[in-house]
């Protein structure tokens, strides 16, 4: 199993024990690949959720610049329920699975086909 598979099934054992979900894997997929060489690094793979620069680049360059959203409160809202559920104090908030979880919020999924 190559290092990116590995993390994949992390992300999918994170999104059913921290959502509830069965996830899309083939999405999971898409957005792990999306993500590109970040997943592999430690401080880039994840998202500090009480850090409110690394909420506004994910706002600007997810949900505004890669998914093609209007700028406006519901982006910000969207993110901090994300991570609500994740849990504000778990310390591993992997962006991969934050990016999946807002795709799936805003059905943007056809971004990735």
């Amino acid at each position: 199993m190559s290092k990116r598979d590995e993390l994949i099934e992390k992300y999918a054992a994170d999104i059913k024990d921290k959502f509830g979900e069965n996830p899309d894997m083939d999405l999971l997929t898409k957005v792990a690949v999306g993500l590109g060489p970040a997943i592999y690094n430690l401080d880039a793979s994840k998202v500090s959720g009480g850090d409110d620069k690394e909420l506004e680049t994910v706002k600007n360059n997810f949900l505004i610049k890669k998914l093609g959203m209007a700028d406006s409160p519901k982006l910000m809202e969207a993110i901090n329920s994300v991570i609500d559920k994740y849990g504000r104090s778990n310390k591993n908030k992997h962006r991969a699975v934050i990016y999946y979880q807002l795709a799936k919020h805003f059905g943007k999924e056809s971004v990735y086909n």
